[in-house]
């Protein structure tokens, strides 16, 4: 990872995309700390900011998928679909958890709310496969067909795939089954971003 963030550097042009990009997030983050009442938790993401900052910049310039960089914005863009990608029936679902499941896998996660449909991406953490269920860093416990556990939740785990993958890293969203706009990554998402490994899906970077 040291010698690919060092090449970076040796292309002019790479530079000044790498700064804009920093600046970017910085401007984004910092206008959700400003949000955060809480000054205990203000003071701890300001600690680590500008390590995790350089960190997902130097991450996207070195994207190797099907994604297009706006370093303007820090965001990934991609055609969006017209409708909310729903991913495999719940058979197909579980036969995919159950043989490619692993330990800090990104994958997509769909809500709903009010009537709004997005993806979002989380990452595994554990794994109960003898009890078909695994558990996801932010959104809790699934079945392997997708279900959440409990299931009274408007969200489902999809297996990932390119369609599903590039419309969490875009913020694609859907407002009563039409295209709406983009929404913001966070910078969590951001790094799970870079984790992804476009050439096989089935494992993280």
């Amino acid at each position: 990872m040291q010698s690919n963030q060092t090449d970076i550097f040796r292309d002019d042009k790479a530079q000044l995309q790498y700064a804009e990009l920093c600046n970017a997030l910085y401007e984004r983050e910092l206008l959700t700390l400003s949000q955060n009442a809480s000054l205990s938790l203000l003071q701890r993401r300001l600690k680590g900011l500008s390590h995790h900052i350089k960190r997902v910049a130097a991450g996207m310039l070195q994207h190797a998928g099907p994604l297009q960089l706006d370093i303007h914005n820090a965001s990934w863009q991609a055609r969006q679909s017209a409708h909310c990608p729903q991913g495999k029936d719940k058979i197909d679902t579980l036969h995919w958890f159950k043989q490619h499941a692993c330990f800090g896998l990104p994958v997509p996660v769909w809500q709903q709310h009010l009537g709004i449909e997005h993806l979002e991406l989380d990452s595994i953490d554990r794994l109960e496969l003898q009890n078909d269920r695994l558990h996801l860093n932010k959104h809790g416990w699934f079945h392997l067909d997708g279900l959440p556990q409990p299931h009274n939740v408007d969200k489902a785990l999809l297996v990932p795939g390119k369609t599903t993958l590039s419309a969490a890293c875009c913020g694609h969203s859907w407002k009563h089954a039409r295209k709406s706009l983009p929404r913001t990554l966070s910078l969590r998402e951001l790094r799970l971003a870079n984790q992804i490994n476009w050439k096989s899906l089935k494992q993280p970077l």
